[in-house]
């Protein structure tokens, strides 16, 4: 896995040519993955020069909620358009850029949080209706009287309940707490538990040929990832060619197998069964079948779990909290997959508290989102700690970066340093 820290300071975003904003956020990001023959490890600044105590002071985000009175001086949000390196499918999608939207919120004291709101193909709506809810949000909270961050953050979700503009509250949500973060000078990653200022993330190999993946998965190799999540679900055995591919090109990876809900049961315990014959064992089979198929997900985990040792993953099978209960009452799968586009910063929070308690294994993951929004994943899975499986590389797939002066990349060959600001 590549390996990522987390600190506090300054960016400059850049949405157009027109458009470079300079702020403050405590968004800043530090990366450092070695390919040395050990572990990789994420470490920070201090780390570097000689510290390797990590920090475990909480602040708490909940107790600031109560105590912090947001009073909003301007607000906007900003089309946020990327090229992506190729095109990505996921599932039946097909995604051929990322047209997403930042979110900026500005504090009567000056201090700037950023957001970002994800636009997927698969949603009935585009990026002019993210822009035209956003502002909405935004000339409300622009003309709001001050109010503490806990209203003001029930406001945004009764303004935008339930699934279908989740991704536009989670976006508003990112940019409020950043902005109130900021204020304190506290980097998320303390704000959000102070578990720690690092964590590991895997890359991913999205749907595509034989031959590309192994390209990909080479690079993979090269730049220190120990984990591939490999997107599959479209046939068999064009599957078990594309596995065969990245094993070669990356013989001692570990593989998350995405489906996105592409097989039937009895297609993903086929696949489980030619790759073990293969000596090929995944460590996570993540949504094998389709989302309402409870029964069949049900017995392709009881198959990966007793036979086969592996776990399995639900990510469209969760689409709200009902949903989670259903897994975790039924005991249908072992690992629960969430993202900050489909649940926000506080439907995370919620569901971290309720999926602790039974014993289920968290992942946090990324679609198609810039280093903005992987940003405050990542601070929030470090914070917390208590995410097993960490894939926040979607910026990876990307063909350039909105940061600007925020995002510095070297590499040497061994080991390899790539350090990042963000």
């Amino acid at each position: 896995m590549a390996s990522l820290g987390f600190c506090c300071p300054t960016n400059s975003f850049l949405f157009s040519r027109s458009s470079l904003v300079n702020h403050r956020s405590n968004l800043q990001t530090r990366f450092i993955v070695s390919s040395s023959t050990s572990s990789s490890e994420l470490v920070t600044q201090s780390a570097v020069s000689g510290s390797t105590e990590r920090p475990r002071t909480s602040l708490g985000l909940k107790n600031l909620t109560e105590i912090f009175w947001v009073d909003v001086h301007c607000a906007e949000g900003r089309p946020l358009n990327v090229g992506l390196q190729e095109p990505v499918t996921v599932g039946c999608s097909r995604l051929e850029k990322v047209e997403n939207v930042a979110v900026r919120v500005e504090l009567s004291n000056g201090c700037v949080g950023w957001g970002e709101v994800s636009v997927f193909p698969w949603v009935n709506w585009n990026q002019a209706t993210a822009l035209e809810e956003v502002r909405k949000a935004c000339e409300f909270l622009s003309q709001g009287s001050p109010v503490t961050l806990n209203l003001v953050l029930h406001q945004i979700s009764e303004m935008f309940p339930g699934s279908e503009f989740a991704s536009v509250r989670a976006g508003l949500e990112m940019a409020l707490v950043d902005a109130v973060a900021n204020s304190i000078d506290v980097p998320l990653w303390r704000l959000f538990g102070g578990v720690s200022n690092s964590l590991s993330t895997a890359a991913t190999i999205p749907t595509t040929s034989s031959a590309k993946a192994f390209d990909l998965a080479a690079k993979y190799y090269k730049l220190g990832f120990k984990t591939l999540e490999i997107k599959l679900g479209r046939n068999v055995n064009a599957d078990i060619e594309v596995l065969q591919a990245v094993r070669a090109a990356h013989p001692h990876c570990l593989f998350i197998l995405d489906a996105n809900e592409g097989y039937t049961s009895k297609e993903a315990i086929e696949v489980l069964h030619k790759l073990n014959e293969k000596g090929v064992i995944p460590t996570v089979f993540e949504q094998p079948v389709h989302r309402d198929d409870w029964r069949g997900l049900g017995d392709v985990s009881n198959v990966a779990r007793h036979k086969y040792g592996v776990s399995v993953a639900a990510d469209e099978s969760c689409r709200d909290l009902t949903d989670i209960k259903k897994l975790m009452e039924e005991n249908l799968v072992d690992v629960i997959n969430i993202k900050l586009s489909k649940f926000g910063v506080l439907g995370i929070l919620e569901i971290v508290e309720m999926v602790r308690k039974s014993g289920l294994e968290l992942m946090i993951d990324s679609v198609a989102e810039t280093r903005l929004a992987t940003g405050v994943a990542g601070h929030l899975a470090a914070g917390l700690g208590c995410f097993r499986y960490v894939n926040i590389s979607a910026p990876s797939l990307l063909s350039g970066d909105p940061v600007v002066g925020g995002y510095e990349g070297t590499i040497t060959l061994i080991p390899i340093h790539i350090w990042i600001h963000t």
